[in-house]
């Protein structure tokens, strides 16, 4: 019964396999079949297509390069139909593919030849129509990248060819061969030949980097300028992508790596290139700072250039962007200094011409400043040094920052020459002496001076003279001449003292004299001058003689004597306001004094009007002599010309003796108050000490019972609230 069973289950299962295998297999067949079919149908539309696409190409290329860009497209075309699929073995298409490739390659040399063309005349529609060709080929960025590099690598051979020190000396080579492994040198009677030659190689390696940026910057800019017709992508997208740097970046730091390379093995291994770029640095400096000019030049014209060339379809393409990007030569960026990048190859020959600069500038100083002299240079060892410094000065005005660097050694020479001209300077005790003539001391110290002083005004000269001087440069001179100036002041200062206390020592000899007397019967004084004054005049005019007319710096004299003049009027007339007690015959003589006092300092000022303040107070002082008490009060010179506290002073004169002057309740002596004038000069303090002496007076007053005080008190009085009221 089971086998039955089984049985009739297993036949079921045999007639439902019939049913079911039968069909599956017939699927799988037509299945394969039409794969077979639609791949034989793919294949046919690309036959049909590759023999379409294969006529048309054949059409372009007789077109030229007017239908270039179209073949390319063609071609692109054809490579899309040839992936992924082995088309080998189609006899309908051999002869096709065969052309195909040949048209490839046909096309490609096309557009390089154009490529090439249009980057050397720089003309934009040309290079547009190559750039678009290798854009449609596919090969656009592949073939930047070669381009780029092929510029770099024939920089790098111009370099070492330029550089060549075999190729420098071939007059000297073939006239007489080394031996083997002898090292390539010029001979002593070539040198001159061999540094035309090298300064001959340099320009012409300056103009090849020129033209090469030049064509790199156009190249640049048709990239960043032309879009392609279909998808509007702008080409120099297609090469700065996946973060790379434009390709003028990556083209200028090759070249500024490259020459800072070659110059270094190139000097390395010949003394002479070294020698030749370091003794004529500038020269070197001055090529390439008008490279770097010639490039911002090209540009600042590269746009006018596009505007006025090609005028074809094709250059409407050349869309105009909202704001053109300034390619490195134009700006700075914060990271990259391209003009710093190209003279980074020149650091090392800069800082050895500066060296050599500054022992150049060193040397004939110290040659006239031997050890122990002790005298300061002639005036052609002083010439010697000035052309010295104007020459490196000029030679250095090719580049402001080498004027710059060189006006700094200048200002060391010159920092040199004061430090060797104050060796020589006496500062012994009679150096300063005012007694007899000059002694030795003093006639080097005035050697010196003159000598210090020509020094300063011919490198001012030569600063004047300089064309276009940066005035950092100017500035770092100016401030060691000062130095120099000042040098010269501290030189002649002791002799300034000296002559300052003895002309106060002789001032203060007028107390001495009696100015109390009465006026004489003829209305006029015995004497036209005081003692004191004759002595004074003629003590000046000795000084002026003696010493000071030897000094060749008239103005820097007169700058120092007219502050002595100034000094010696205000000490005659803060004397002359306390003499006590002063008769009408003594304000007679004291009004002569006045003026010859002019007289007197009229030798230590050009004129002696151009002494300012201290020339009015002179002038104003002398009228108040012979005035009442009150007019001199409501005087218009008052405060604003002679100061209150003078007045005051001179007042205390016109008091009985019970009104002390200030100095003479605090008990000193006049020196001693003048000193202490001298020590206070704030006319606050100066009237607070006028003020005590008022307040003795009244306490004392009081004291014995008084009942009125001197007629000049109030007056007194009223002028110290009004000079208090000014002060507030």
């Amino acid at each position: 019964m089971m086998q039955t069973r089984i049985g009739a289950l297993q036949s079921t299962v045999d007639r439902i396999r019939v049913k079911i295998v039968d069909p599956y297999n017939k699927i799988v067949s037509r299945t394969a079949q039409l794969a077979k079919l639609q791949a034989a149908c793919d294949l046919l539309r690309r036959i049909i297509r590759i023999l379409y696409l294969s006529k048309r190409l054949q059409g372009q290329l007789q077109g030229g390069s007017r239908e270039i860009t179209k073949a390319a497209q063609s071609l692109n075309e054809l490579d899309y139909l040839s992936q992924g699929i082995d088309l080998s073995g189609i006899e309908v298409i051999e002869n096709d593919l065969l052309f195909i490739a040949r048209a490839r390659l046909e096309v490609e040399n096309q557009a390089k030849r154009l490529l090439e063309q249009g980057v050397e005349t720089q003309n934009p529609t040309q290079v547009g129509t190559a750039l678009q060709v290798f854009h449609n080929l596919g090969t656009l960025k592949d073939t930047i990248a070669n381009v780029v590099d092929g510029y770099c690598t024939v920089l790098e051979e111009n370099i070492k060819n330029a550089l060549d020190i075999k190729v420098l000396t071939q007059p000297s080579q073939t006239v007489t061969r080394g031996g083997p492994g002898r090292a390539a040198m010029p001979t002593p009677g070539n040198t001159a030949a061999f540094r035309a030659a090298l300064w001959t190689n340099m320009e012409k390696l300056m103009d090849q980097i020129c033209a090469a940026c030049g064509q790199v910057q156009h190249l640049q800019k048709v990239l960043a300028k032309k879009r392609d017709p279909v998808s509007h992508v702008c080409f120099i997208e297609e090469i700065v992508k996946d973060g790379q740097s434009d390709i003028l970046y990556k083209f200028w730091t090759a070249v500024t790596q490259t020459l800072s390379s070659q110059f270094q093995s190139a000097t390395d291994s010949s003394m002479f290139l070294k020698q030749a770029f370091e003794g004529e640095y500038p020269k070197l400096l001055r090529l390439y700072n008008d490279l770097w000019k010639r490039l911002q030049q090209y540009s600042q014209n590269i746009q006018r250039n596009f505007n006025t060339s090609g005028t074809t379809d094709l250059f409407a393409e050349l869309q105009q962007m909202e704001e053109d990007a300034q390619d490195i030569f134009m700006q700075k960026n914060e990271d990259y200094d391209p003009e710093k990048a190209l003279k980074d190859s020149l650091q090392q020959y800069e800082a050895a011409y500066l060296s050599k600069s500054l022992s150049r500038l060193f040397d004939p100083i110290n040659l006239v400043f031997p050890p122990g002299g002790r005298n300061p240079p002639s005036s052609d060892e002083l010439d010697s040094i000035i052309k010295t410094i104007a020459s490196e000065l000029n030679v250095a005005a090719v580049d402001p920052d080498l004027s710059l660097a060189v006006a700094k050694n200048v200002a060391k020479t010159i920092q040199l020459y004061g430090v060797k001209s104050e060796q020589l300077l006496s500062t012994q005790g009679d150096a300063s002496q005012v007694i007899g003539p000059l002694t030795e001391g003093q006639r080097r110290n005035v050697a010196v001076v003159n000598s210090l002083y020509k020094l300063h005004q011919a490198v001012l000269k030569v600063i004047t003279s300089q064309s276009s001087f940066p005035a950092a440069a100017e500035q770092t001179i100016t401030t060691a001449l000062k130095a120099v100036h000042d040098l010269m002041g501290s030189a002649v200062q002791p002799l300034l003292n000296s002559v300052g206390d003895s002309v106060e020592a002789i001032i203060i000899t007028m107390h001495q004299e009696d100015f109390s007397g009465s006026l004489s019967s003829s209305g006029k004084p015995d004497v036209p001058c005081s003692l004191y004054m004759k002595e004074l005049q003629g003590f000046i005019a000795r000084v002026m003689s003696d010493y000071f007319r030897h000094f060749e710096c008239f103005d820097f004299v007169f700058d120092n004597t007219e502050a002595m003049a100034q000094r010696a009027i205000e000490l005659f007339i803060r004397n002359a306001s306390l003499i006590r007690p002063l008769g009408e015959g003594g304000k007679m003589r004291l009004a002569a004094d006045f003026a010859q006092m002019e007289l007197a300092v009229a030798p230590l000022c050009r004129r002696v009007s151009d002494l300012g303040k201290s020339y009015r107070q002179l002038r104003s002082f002398r009228p108040l002599l012979f005035q009442t008490s009150e007019h001199i009060a409501s005087s218009p010179a008052l405060g604003e010309v002679i100061p209150f506290s003078i007045i005051l002073q001179f007042l205390f004169t016109r008091a009985p003796p019970e009104l002390k002057s200030p100095f003479q309740r605090a008990e000193w002596s006049i020196a001693r108050y003048s000193q202490w004038l001298d020590d206070h000069p704030s006319e606050k303090d100066r009237l607070a000490l006028i003020r005590g002496a008022l307040e003795a007076y009244v306490q004392s007053v009081r004291t014995r019972e008084g009942k009125e005080f001197a007629p000049v008190y109030p007056i007194m009085v009223q002028l110290l609230q009004k000079a208090m009221s000014t002060l507030q």
